[in-house]
């Protein structure tokens, strides 16, 4: 197309664009676009396709044409052509661990990196499910990864919609649904093997929401690993993952006993900070010194000089990545069986324990 024809339909659109705006017209379409530069409506969507041939002269007319009306591909309406909303749902709980955020943050850049959106779905506590289901299906989302338990009814109503879905830090008993998680109970064994290997002999466990099946996986874990070792003074008693609840926790383990146990494991670092502090100021005690306190998760406040905890560190980039991959390709092919993954956690020696030194 010559310049002069091309300025000529620019300033006939923009008169016509300028009358449409007055009188309240619809937005510019792909349709207006291909008229003003003068090529088909399938070069338009080509031009605005990730990886879609264009040449750069083409490009060039359409994306000024783009430009002078104000145009902007409908992602909407690209669904409804290819039948995907690229759209995924996240669901987390409210009551969770610090480090879900670094989880969330994770999770959505390895999805807009494939130029699909992440729609967050945030419960009170992680039994709450009930109520995201109905609106995911609504939403018409291309998938689910959840960070909380679906019951095998809301798991058949979802997958009755052709919507995969993969657990992430969970495992379910239903047997074809994928899942991505740490292996708590490893993790757990290793910070009480390290424990009692170092002369502790009397323990409090704290553990997190009783709906929870982190929590629940970690406390058991680490039940059975002491009783495994012979430990049989051993105190529960649950908070909710909080820092408030873990100070509460630390003073009602003591009451409860009646004495302050030689360590406590918390379920998750959160946890482990609150009863750090309440040890101190509560309780005018030293850690490590009068007690050993360890988490889980590897949160960054763990990591402060105040309170360095002994701890297990989730692997959350190769956690995400896995799930985020896991998600797409049953998205993109959902005759692929379904997949359980594994991952070790990273123990991290804290000074919040008195440990052995590696080797001794």
């Amino acid at each position: 197309m010559k310049a002069g024809n091309m300025a000529r339909r620019m300033s006939k659109t923009r008169k016509t664009k300028d009358k449409g705006s007055k009188s309240g017209k619809k937005r510019a379409t792909s349709y207006d676009v291909a008229e003003l530069a003068g090529v088909s409506q399938s070069a338009v969507s080509r031009v605005f396709q990730d990886g879609a041939s264009a040449s750069k002269a083409m490009r060039e007319r359409v994306m000024a044409a783009a430009d002078k009306l104000g145009y902007r591909p409908n992602a909407i309406a690209r669904g409804l052509i290819t039948q995907r909303s690229n759209m995924v749902a996240v669901v987390i709980s409210k009551l969770t661990n610090l480090y879900y955020p670094e989880v969330l943050v994770q999770l959505t850049q390895r999805f807009s990196e494939r130029n699909v959106r992440v729609l967050l779905f945030a419960l009170e506590r992680e039994g709450d499910t009930g109520s995201v289901v109905e609106q995911m299906l609504q939403y018409r989302v291309d998938g689910v990864i959840t960070a909380a338990m679906f019951s095998p009814e809301q798991l058949r109503t979802i997958e009755s919609a052709h919507i995969p879905v993969v657990f992430y830090n969970r495992t379910s008993r239903e047997p074809l649904v994928s899942s991505v998680r740490c292996d708590q109970e490893a993790g757990e064994r290793w910070l009480v093997d390290e424990l009692v290997r170092a002369g502790h002999r009397s323990f409090g466990v704290v553990e997190g929401p009783e709906d929870s099946v982190v929590s629940i996986e970690r406390k058991m874990g680490a039940l059975n690993e002491l009783t495994q070792l012979g430990i049989t003074d051993v105190t529960t008693v649950s908070g909710d993952f909080g820092y408030e609840t873990g100070r509460a926790c630390f003073s009602e383990l003591v009451e409860k006993r009646g004495n302050v146990p030689d360590a406590v494991i918390a379920a998750n670092d959160v946890m482990a900070i609150g009863c750090i502090d309440e040890a101190r100021e509560g309780h005018g005690l030293h850690v490590p010194d009068d007690i050993s306190i360890v988490g889980f998760d590897g949160v960054g406040p763990a990591r402060y000089a105040a309170y360095d905890v002994t701890t297990v560190r989730q692997p959350v980039q190769r956690m995400t990545e896995s799930a985020a991959s896991m998600l797409l390709e049953r998205i993109e092919r959902p005759e692929l069986s379904p997949e359980k993954r594994a991952f070790s956690g990273i123990p991290i020696r804290g000074g919040s324990a008195r440990l052995l030194k590696t080797g001794e």
